[in-house]
């Protein structure tokens, strides 16, 4: 890590985050406007939420130790870096409110170079349905593997899936997270998170032990899109944190893509949305990398698939119709006797995945 330009500089940074900590409780009551709350200066910060504990807090504030801090974060396996450090991502200065300082698991080097060279956010609903998942997954395993750092928050749903394709393309990723770094959440993706940082990072700009508050969310959402140089949508509802993370992007003049979805699905409102206002049209890896780099310039990777014959190219056809596994054998011709291995014909040359209700579904 470079060393900070000003050692005072960084004292406050590191009393600046320790009080986001302490105001932790406060501040869901003005959860609604926290990118302008997050931009007030420490002692109004104290004088605008800390209530009755307002002189405590100041008390505690004036003795905050940085050395101290950073002894914290180092014993609970975190990484720090503040904003007034050359080395700090210089993306995130673009945000209104730049974290003051980011917390970092999996190491802070590997962190700084991931971001480094414009990565990708991926979001969207954490009740997606299973074409959104398997598309934020397709996303996150195409764009990893043409080279590209995936960026989301680690929630469950689309964020979750986009993390797990670039992993499963062999790559690392950096998750944002609303609490601690040292903390997994949701506690449920303690594996993936494991995962994460085992190759990648994860991040937050509360100090370590912070507990998730409502606030933390939306504020994390800016973080997400100020480190990324483009942020897609894979599915959101109208009032989705996902569209607040495209918004931040376009307020620090990113580019937002977003993935068109059904007009009749409520997971697709909010992207569909997005494309009516302008939104970069994402239909796979290969539409964001010619956004970012030019058209042809960097080629997304494909995972080979078995050719299929007629048949089994009538019977793909039928599922991507939507048809149910019945009418889908149907529609293609295919006799019962033969639909079961043609089917499973089809997954496994990972054309096809089996959902809920044994349904079969493309695999993007």
């Amino acid at each position: 890590m470079t060393a900070p330009t000003d050692q005072r500089s960084c004292e406050r940074c590191l009393a600046r985050s320790w009080l986001l900590g302490r105001l932790a409780g406060h501040l869901d009551v003005v959860r609604g406007r926290i990118d302008a709350v997050l931009g007030f200066a420490d002692g109004e910060l104290v004088a605008a939420v800390a209530g009755a504990q307002r002189r405590e807090i100041e008390r505690e504030l004036a003795a905050v130790d940085p050395v101290a801090a950073r002894q914290r974060a180092r014993a609970a396996g975190i990484e720090t870096i503040c904003r007034c450090d050359r080395g700090y991502p210089a993306p995130l200065r673009d945000l209104r409110n730049p974290p003051a300082v980011l917390h970092v698991a999996g190491g802070l080097d590997r962190f700084l170079t991931l971001v480094a060279a414009d990565p990708v956010a991926i979001v969207g609903a954490r009740k997606a349905s299973p074409y959104g998942l398997d598309v934020a997954r397709a996303l996150g395993r195409g764009l990893a593997g043409a080279g590209v750092a995936v960026i989301s928050g680690m929630a469950l749903g689309a964020d979750s899936a986009a993390h797990s394709g670039a992993l499963d393309a062999g790559q690392a990723t950096v998750a944002v997270l609303p609490g601690a770094a040292d903390r997994p959440y949701p506690a449920r993706r303690r594996s993936l998170y494991a995962r994460i940082v085992a190759t990648g990072a994860a991040v937050s700009e509360l100090p370590p032990g912070a507990s998730a508050r409502r606030w933390m969310f939306p504020a994390r959402n800016r973080i997400i899109a100020g480190l990324a140089a483009m942020t897609v949508v894979v599915e959101a509802g109208r009032r989705s944190g996902a569209l607040l993370t495209a918004a931040h992007a376009q307020a620090a003049g990113r580019e937002v893509g977003a993935v068109p979805g059904r007009v009749t699905a409520p997971q697709a409102a909010g992207t569909n949305e997005l494309l009516a206002r302008g939104a970069q049209v994402v239909r796979g890896p290969q539409d964001v990398l010619d956004r970012l780099f030019g058209a042809g310039v960097r080629a997304a990777t494909r995972e080979p698939r078995s050719e299929l014959s007629g048949e089994l190219r009538a019977l793909l056809s039928a599922i991507a119709d939507g048809a149910d596994t019945a009418a889908a054998m149907a529609r293609a011709g295919v006799p019962a006797e033969r639909g079961l291995a043609a089917l499973a014909s089809l997954e496994l040359g990972g054309h096809v995945t089996r959902g809920a209700g044994g349904r079969f579904r493309i695999v993007p």
